[in-house]
């Protein structure tokens, strides 16, 4: 996505002190007014006079009700400009105050309307990128992985304070209210154009309508669910879902990892901490890739390390130099985010 609409997302993100500051300055400059005008008018009055005859006759004169003087005053020039100050500047400040309100929420209505335009824009520029539907504490962990690998996402909730929180926190998060099972919402996210798609929402039965409506949509999305129920996971696969992931089951095999292989588990977790963001990472060999063997390719930098190759249903881990690659095949490298883009480049620039 291009910087220029990630600069104006974020600076429609950032709240307007200077509309702030006036209508605060105005609350205080009314109060002051309030406060003098509270203990002058009793003070110029004929008669006796108390603070509450003062308070009222001040707040009439500002707003400009026109209930008479509650506080007669002398006839004297002193009181006549006294009075007179107050109504002019109190009037002045009320009425300064409403119409910065008036364009603080204007402008916040205003800003939300851009941004949200502006956010349709930016996800119809995406090129190959994810819909994330369910933007819950697993969508965000999701989103978190998406953004650490340098890939671009588009979040989709029901839950619309949710993901105006989230975008307080990243101004560059793209997003769209709705239902993710709705053909509107999807096509929205463009669906089309899309690599993949997340089914995370904590309903089953949501998943499986979403699971669904993506493959009717454009069946060669690669849609990855999420399912609580072991029962509806066969359910998913015949609905479309190409892998199907249970948080209960992924848990419990973590866990037995940690005790019976803690060395493992610490390496990947060391893997993903590091600052370069490493991954075991896959590059599918592209169709004008013509055939050659490894040794020619010169696969070697700092930032990614070859594993092995999937070739058809097989596997060749440690693959040698004489092993031939061919379109169709799939690299499978430990690589940072600039790394995968290097051999992506690599095999699509092979002549």
């Amino acid at each position: 996505m291009p910087d220029r609409y990630l600069n104006e997302l974020r600076a429609l993100s950032r709240p307007r002190p200077p509309v702030l500051m006036r209508i605060w300055w105005s609350v205080v400059v009314l109060a002051l007014i309030m406060l003098v005008g509270t203990f002058g008018f009793p003070y110029f009055s004929i008669g006796e006079s108390n603070v509450m005859d003062g308070f009222f006759m001040t707040a009439i004169t500002v707003t400009t009700v026109g209930y008479g003087e509650h506080v007669p005053l002398q006839h004297t020039w002193g009181a006549r400009i006294f009075a007179f100050f107050i109504g002019f500047a109190g009037f002045g400040t009320v009425t300064f105050m409403f119409s910065s309100l008036t364009v603080f929420f204007l402008e916040t209505d205003l800003n939300k309307a851009i941004g949200r335009r502006r956010m349709e824009k930016a996800i119809k520029k995406l090129h190959q990128h994810y819909i994330l539907c369910g933007y819950g504490r697993v969508g965000r962990n999701i989103a978190v992985e998406l953004e650490s690998t340098g890939r671009h996402f588009v979040a989709i909730d029901e839950n619309q304070e949710l993901l105006e929180t989230q975008k307080e926190k990243n101004a560059a998060l793209l997003y769209l209210h709705g239902d993710a099972s709705d053909d509107d919402t999807l096509l929205a996210a463009d669906i089309g154009d899309a690599r993949g798609l997340f089914a995370v929402t904590g309903d089953d039965s949501r998943n499986l309508m979403i699971v669904i409506t993506a493959k009717q949509l454009n069946p060669a999305v690669r849609v990855v669910a999420r399912c609580h129920e072991v029962r509806n996971i066969e359910k998913m696969r015949k609905a479309g879902a190409d892998a199907i992931v249970s948080p209960d089951f992924t848990g419990g095999m973590r866990i037995a990892s940690a005790m019976i292989r803690p060395h493992v588990v610490s390496f990947l977790d060391e893997m993903l901490r590091s600052e370069k963001n490493l991954r075991v990472e896959e590059v599918g060999v592209p169709d004008s890739f013509q055939p050659r063997e490894l040794g020619s390719l010169a696969l070697k930098s700092q930032n990614y390390l070859l594993l092995a190759v999937r070739r058809g249903a097989d596997w060749v881990f440690n693959p040698p130099a004489s092993f031939r690659l061919e379109p169709g095949q799939v690299v499978i490298a430990m690589a940072s985010p600039q790394g995968r883009h290097e051999l992506e480049m690599l095999l699509a620039g092979v002549a």
